[in-house]
C-alpha cells in the first residue's frame, strides 16, 4: 500500500530520532577508530491522544492497509512539517551528491531545524544554519542524489516512511476510547 497519512487528528507527541549508522573500533591500546557509512534515516515514535471510535477509524484502517513493514506512505510531523523561517520561494541549483552545502534562491528566511525537501528526492533534510536571503544553504545529511535547479519543498514537507514492526495494535479504554502510537522509518 502507499498513500498519504489521514491528517484528521493531530498527534499528543513525537519523537524525532536522526540514525547516522558508524562503524566503529576500539584498538588494544584504546585508540579508537569510527567512519560513518554514508547512510541516514529519520525515525518517529508518534503517539496520538485518546480518540473516540469515529475519529480512530481513518487512522486504523489506513495502519492496517499498509500491510505491515511492506508499505510506503507519506507522513507530515505536526509542528515539523513547515518552516519556522519566512521563506516564501526557494529554488536549488544543481548539486552533486555528496554536497552539504547548496545553492538557493530564496526569498525570505530558512532557520535551523527546520526541514526541506528538494525536488525528485524522497529523502528529507534538515537546514544546519539559518540562511536569509539567496546563497548557500547548509544541511544535513549529505546529499544522497544529485539536485536539480527545481522549488524546494519547506511548508508540508512530506517524508516517506513504513512502519518498522509488522506488528500494529491499539487498546481501548475507559469512556471508549482508543490509544493508538506507532513507530516510522524513512524509508528512501
Amino acid at each position: 500500500m502507499s498513500g498519504a497519512f489521514p491528517e484528521t487528528q493531530s498527534a499528543a507527541s513525537i519523537q524525532i530520532t536522526s540514525l547516522s549508522p558508524t562503524l566503529t573500533s576500539i584498538a588494544q591500546s584504546l585508540g579508537r577508530q569510527s567512519r560513518g557509512r554514508g547512510a541516514h534515516a529519520w525515525m518517529m515514535e508518534v503517539s496520538y491522544p485518546p480518540l473516540s471510535r469515529a475519529d480512530f477509524s481513518a487512522i486504523w484502517s489506513f495502519i492496517v492497509n499498509q500491510g505491515g513493514g511492506a508499505g510506503v506512505f507519506t507522513f507530515k510531523p505536526d509542528g515539523y512539517k513547515d518552516a519556522r523561517g519566512t521563506v516564501t520561494s526557494c529554488t536549488s541549483a544543481v548539486e552533486a551528491v555528496g554536497a552539504t552545502a547548496i545553492t538557493v534562491t530564496m526569498s525570505g528566511s530558512l532557520l535551523q531545524g527546520d526541514y526541506i525537501k528538494f525536488a525528485s528526492h524522497d529523502k528529507v533534510y534538515v537546514v544546519t544554519d539559518d540562511l536569509s536571503g539567496s546563497g548557500e544553504l547548509s544541511i544535513f545529511p549529505a546529499l544522497i542524489a544529485a539536485t536539480t535547479a527545481a522549488a524546494v519543498t519547506f511548508d508540508d514537507v512530506p517524508f516517506a516512511v513504513s512502519l518498522t514492526s509488522d506488528e500494529q495494535q491499539f487498546s481501548r479504554g475507559p469512556a471508549d476510547l482508543h490509544e493508538f502510537s506507532m513507530n516510522i522509518i524513512e524509508a528512501v
